[in-house]
C-alpha cells in the first residue's frame, strides 16, 4: 500500500483533486479504484463529465497494477459502475469499502468484495474464507450469480455479475465470493441469444440450478409452469446451496465392497417404504431417508445386503400430467444433490446430511446402498419444456438435438436425451458418480436406460463410448458395482452385449423367459433353463462371473408380483391417460379371475406362483433382485406403470406382512440358505462357464437324464453338486397343470434326499430350514402341479 501511496503522491491527477472525492477514503479504496480502470474501459461505461479525469488517473496508473491487480480487479470495476451511477459524493457517503451497494432501479445488491475466482472445480467450492463459483457455458454472452436469502424469496439479496473479460476461463465462468458459507441459497442468471433454431434457448429471465449444485431447496410455491412461460420466475424456482462436504463426521464409515455371490437387492422407494400410515413412525419421519433408517431392522431380518434406491437425485415432482405428482423420480434437475422432498427437515442442508445418515445407518447393518440414477435425460423436456438448468445453460452441450438443433433426439422416450458423449456432459456424469461414492459413501449405480449411454452427439450407437469406458476404468470407483438397464425407449438392446468387462446388466430376458415359463406358455423350457444357469448362452463369450446377469421377475416398472399372478390387463387409468400408458407384453396370468378374489382356490394358486417366482430368482446363478413388497404380495391394483401415483397404491402396506405372512417367511427362509453360498469361486475370479462345469451333473424330464426340450414341454429338472457344502441338490420344476412322477438319482453314499422346498404344500411345510429338511422315503417325487421343488442330500467330501 505504501507503494501505491508513493505512485498517487508523484501523479498530479492524485485522489484527492478528483470532485466529490473524500481524502479519509483514499487508502481503503485505492486498491478498487486502481482496479476497476481496465474493466471501466472494457464495458464502455460512459463518463460524466466531471469524472473523466478519474479515467486518466487510472489509465495513468496502469503498469503498477500489473502484479497484484487481478486480486482487486473485479471488486473495483463493480463500485466503479456503481459510483458512476449514483455520482462519487453520493456513493461513497453511503458506502465503506468491501460492502454491498444498493441500486436504486432494482432494490437488489451488487456483491462488491469478490474477485475472478478459478475455473477448477465445477459448481460451488467452500475455501477458508469463501466460496469458489464456476459454471460451463460456452455461448453465454454473460452470467450473473444469485444469492438469495430464503427459499421463495422473489428478488437475490445480492448479485455478482461475470465479466467475461474477468471471470471467464475457456467457456468456464467463475468468481470467488469471501464470507458466503454452507447453506447459502443461489442460481444463475444466463444471458445469451434466444435462437431455438440453432440450438440456443438462453432466457435471462429464468433462475437456473447450478449443474454441479451439491443442495437443491424447492420452494413451497415452485412452479414448473414458470419456467416456461415468460417471465421472471425467481419467487417460484429452484434454488441451489453451497454444501461443504468435508463438515459431515462419518464416523469410519466407508462402503462395503461385499461379494456380489452373496448380494440379495431390494428395489425400493424412499418414501414409498414408510409413508403408509400403518409403518409405525410418526408423521415427520414417514417417508423420509431418517423413516428408512427407523426400518433397517426389516431389512436385515428379511436377509437384504443391498437396497436399490429409486432416483434419490432431486427430481421435479411437477414433470407429471397435471394433477399428478411425480413420485418415482425419472425426472432429474441436478445430478449431485439428494432429493429435498424425503428429508424430514427443512433446513437447507438436511437432505445432504440425513443421506448421510441413512448410509451410515445401512452400512452398520451390513447393508449396501445401489442408487437409481438417470443420466440418459432430464426434466426440461422437449423444445416446449420449462428452462431449469441445463437449457438455459448451454443446450446445445447437455442434450442431443437434431433438426439442426431446433428439435430433441428423444431416445428415452421423454422427450430429451442427455448428450452423454459430449466431453462436458461426460465429465459431469464421471463427476457426479464420484462424489456419491467418496463424498456420499454410495455402493453402486444401477444406469437407467445405459445403452442411452453409448449413443454420440448424432444419436449414433458407438462401439467403444468415451465415458461408459471412463465410468468403468475409473481406479477411483474401482470396486463399486455397475448395473445397466442395457436398452432405451428407441429400441437399442444390449442385454448380453452392453460395453465392458465389469458392467453387471438387468437381464430384461431372464424376467420375459420366466414369466412365460411359469406361466405355462410353450417354447420355453429350454430359455428358462439358460436363465438359471445364469444366461450361459448369452454371457459365455465375456469369460464372466455369473453375477454379470441381475435376475429378475419385477421391478418398479411393471406389474408387482402379487399383479403378475392377479391380472391379465393393466389397470392404468389412474395415471389419467386412458390406460394408453404402461407396457402391454406383461406375460401375467390372472389364475382364473381378474383381480382381488376371496376364492381360496384362486388365492391358494396365486400364492404358489408368487413363491414359484421367489424361487427361481433367488437361487438361480446370477445376482438376484426383486422389489419392495413382493415378499408380502404387495399390490398396485393391477397398475403397470404406477410413476405418477404417490398414494397407497405404491407405499409399502405394513399389514400385509400379516396378511401374507407365509409368503414372507418362505422369503427370508430362502435368502438365509441363499445367503450361505461359497463365495470361493467369485474370490477365484471363476467363470460362469467354469462355474456350471464344476457344479452342474446333468438334466433330467420325469425320467432320469431324459429332459423333453420339445415344443410343448413345461417341466424340467436338473441335479448339481456343491462340492464345497458337501451337498448335492436336485430342482424340479414343473409349470404344467397337472401333478407329475419324478424319478431321483441314487446318491452315492447311500444318503436319502430331503425336501427343502415343495411350493404345492401349505405353510410351513412349502420351505423348512436348511437343517430341518425331512427325509424324502422313495425314489420318486410326486411334484404338485404348477409347482417348484428343491431336495438336497449330503455328499462325502
Amino acid at each position: 500500500m505504501d507503494g501505491l501511496n508513493e505512485v498517487v503522491a508523484d501523479n498530479p491527477l492524485c485522489l484527492h483533486t478528483l470532485p466529490g472525492y473524500p481524502s479519509t477514503c483514499r487508502t481503503a479504496l485505492m486498491p478498487r479504484i486502481i482496479a476497476s480502470w481496465c474493466g471501466f474501459f472494457r464495458t464502455k461505461v460512459s463518463l460524466a463529465s466531471s469524472d473523466v479525469p478519474l479515467a486518466f488517473f487510472l489509465v495513468g496508473l496502469a503498469a503498477e497494477q500489473v502484479t497484484d491487480g487481478r486480486s482487486w480487479y473485479y471488486e473495483g470495476e463493480l463500485e466503479l459502475r456503481a459510483a458512476l451511477d449514483m455520482g462519487f459524493s453520493d456513493y461513497f457517503s453511503h458506502n465503506e469499502p468491501g460492502v454491498f451497494d444498493p441500486l436504486r432501479d432494482t432494490g437488489q445488491s451488487i456483491y462488491t468484495n469478490a474477485s475472478s475466482g478459478r475455473s477448477s472445480p465445477l459448481g460451488a467450492t467452500p475455501m477458508c474464507n469463501g466460496v469458489n463459483f464456476s459454471v460451463c457455458s460456452r455461448d453465454a454472452s454473460g452470467i450473473d450469480l444469485l444469492f438469495f436469502d430464503r427459499e421463495d424469496d422473489a428478488r437475490p439479496s445480492r448479485v455478482i455479475s461475470l465479466d467475461p473479460f474477468i471471470n471467464r476461463t475457456y467457456h468456464y465462468w467463475h468468481v470467488f465470493a469471501p464470507g458466503i458459507q454452507a447453506g447459502q441459497l443461489y442460481g444463475y442468471r444466463v444471458h445469451g441469444p434466444f435462437d431455438p433454431s440453432n440450438g440456443m434457448r438462453f432466457d435471462d429471465s429464468k433462475v437456473l440450478l447450478d449443474p454441479y449444485g451439491r443442495g437443491v431447496v424447492v420452494p413451497r410455491g415452485y412452479s414448473r409452469e414458470e419456467a416456461w412461460k415468460h417471465g421472471d420466475n425467481a419467487a417460484t424456482a429452484m434454488k441451489s446451496v453451497v454444501v461443504d462436504p468435508s463438515l459431515y463426521d462419518w464416523e469410519g464409515d466407508t462402503p462395503l465392497a461385499l461379494p456380489a455371490s452373496r448380494t440379495i437387492i431390494y428395489e425400493m422407494h424412499v418414501k414409498g417404504f414408510t409413508r403408509h400410515p400403518n409403518s409405525g413412525l410418526e408423521e415427520k419421519t414417514r417417508g423420509t431417508y431418517h423413516g428408512l433408517i427407523e426400518k433397517i431392522s426389516y431389512l436385515q431380518d428379511l436377509g437384504i445386503t443391498a437396497v436399490e434406491l429409486l432416483p434419490v437425485f432431486q427430481f421435479d415432482s411437477q414433470d407429471c400430467p397435471p394433477g399428478s405428482v411425480n413420485y418415482w423420480g425419472y425426472a432429474p434437475v441436478s445430478f449431485f444433490a439428494p432429493h429435498q422432498g424425503y428429508s424430514s427437515c427443512r433446513d437447507t442442508l438436511a437432505p445432504v446430511n440425513e443421506f448421510r445418515d441413512m448410509v451410515k445407518a445401512l452400512h452398520r447393518a451390513g447393508i449396501e446402498v445401489i442408487l437409481d440414477v438417470v443420466f440418459n435425460h432430464t426434466a426440461e423436456g422437449d423444445h416446449s419444456g420449462p428452462t431449469l438448468c441445463f437449457r438455459g445453460l448451454d443446450n446445445n452441450a447437455y442434450y442431443v438435438m437434431e433438426q439442426g438443433g431446433s428439435r430433441y433426439a428423444n431416445y428415452s422416450g421423454t422427450g430429451n436425451t442427455l448428450n452423454a458423449n459430449h466431453p462436458i456432459v461426460r465429465r459431469m456424469i464421471v463427476d457426479s458418480i464420484r462424489y456419491w461414492v467418496q463424498e456420499m459413501h454410495v455402493d453402486g449405480f444401477r444406469f437407467d436406460l445405459a445403452s442411452i449411454l453409448a449413443r454420440d452427439s448424432s444419436g449414433q450407437v458407438m462401439a467403444n463410448p468415451p465415458v461408459l469406458l471412463d465410468i468403468e476404468s475409473d481406479p477411483a470407483l474401482a470396486g463399486t458395482k455397475m448395473i445397466a438397464e442395457a436398452w432405451d425407449a428407441a429400441g437399442l438392446y444390449q442385454v448380453g452385449s452392453f460395453v465392458g468387462d465389469s458392467w453387471r446388466e438387468w437381464n430384461g430376458r431372464f424376467r420375459d423367459d420366466v414369466r412365460s415359463f411359469v406361466r405355462g406358455d410353450n417354447s420355453f423350457v429350454q430359455s428358462f433353463a439358460d436363465r438359471m444357469l445364469g444366461s450361459h448362452e448369452m454371457y459365455r463369450h465375456k469369460a464372466r462371473e455369473a453375477e454379470q446377469s441381475v435376475n429378475f421377475v419385477t421391478c418398479h416398472d411393471g406389474f408387482t408380483l402379487n399383479d403378475l399372478v392377479s391380472y391379465n390387463q393393466k389397470q392404468n387409468k389412474a395415471n389419467g391417460e386412458n390406460n394408453r400408458d404402461g407396457g402391454d407384453d406383461n406375460r401375467s396370468w390372472n389364475c382364473g379371475i381378474e383381480g382381488p378374489t376371496d376364492d381360496s382356490v384362486i388365492e391358494n394358486l396365486r400364492g404358489r406362483q408368487v413363491k414359484n417366482f421367489m424361487t427361481v430368482t433367488l437361487l438361480s446363478l446370477g445376482l438376484p433382485m426383486f422389489v419392495m413388497g413382493d415378499e408380502v404380495r404387495r399390490t398396485q391394483l393391477g397398475n403397470n406403470n404406477a410413476y405418477c401415483q404417490d398414494t397407497e397404491m405404491n407405499w409399502f402396506d405394513w399389514s400385509l406382512l400379516t396378511k401374507h405372512a407365509d409368503v414372507h417367511r418362505f422369503v427370508r427362509l430362502l435368502i438365509a440358505r441363499r445367503l450361505l453360498r461359497d463365495a470361493g469361486a467369485e474370490r477365484q475370479r471363476m467363470t460362469l462357464t467354469q462355474l456350471i462345469a464344476q457344479g452342474m451333473t446333468g438334466w433330467h424330464g420325469v425320467k432320469l437324464g431324459r429332459p423333453d426340450w420339445s415344443e410343448h414341454s413345461h417341466s424340467i429338472a436338473f441335479s448339481a453338486e456343491l462340492p464345497k457344502e458337501g451337498a448335492l441338490v436336485y430342482f424340479i420344476f414343473n409349470a404344467y397343470w397337472e401333478p407329475l412322477n419324478f424319478e431321483l438319482p441314487s446318491v452315492k453314499n447311500g444318503d436319502s434326499w430331503r425336501r427343502w422346498i415343495d411350493t404345492s404344500l401349505q405353510a410351513p411345510s412349502d420351505i423348512v430350514p436348511w437343517q430341518e429338511a425331512p427325509f424324502v422315503p422313495e425314489q420318486i417325487y410326486h411334484a404338485g402341479p404348477r409347482s417348484v421343488v428343491v431336495l438336497w442330500a449330503e455328499i462325502m467330501l
